[in-house]
């Protein structure tokens, strides 16, 4: 089975065995994953479930729609190339594992 790894902003790390289709930012909520705020409950609406994608894996995932691109202008944590919005991402196919770092800051 495919896992999702949470890599946070001091080195610490969360492995999750999921199921394909899994959904990033839900996976964190359901399993208590700090630095997943979610406020907006999956939305794109908020900004607060806002990861880095590591940039290998990043093409494996359709690329962010209109919305979830102008959700990423506003994120707390600086915005890179790599931002997503974890809400917006389900494991894909063929994947074994997803690396996603939490951003230091969620919320400001």
């Amino acid at each position: 089975m495919p896992q999702i790894t949470y890599l946070h902003d001091d080195g610490s790390r969360v492995s999750l065995t999921v199921a394909v289709g899994a959904n990033v930012m839900r996976t964190a909520i359901e399993n208590d994953v700090d630095g997943i705020v979610a406020e907006c409950g999956g939305a794109a609406a908020c900004a607060t479930c806002h990861v880095y994608v590591e940039p290998a894996l990043a093409k494996r995932f359709p690329l962010p729609t209109e919305i979830e691109d102008e959700m990423l202008e506003s994120t707390a944590s600086e915005r890179r190339p790599e931002s997503r919005l974890s809400c917006q991402l389900n494991l894909p196919a063929g994947l074994d594992e997803l690396i996603v770092r939490i951003p230091p800051v969620q919320v400001l």
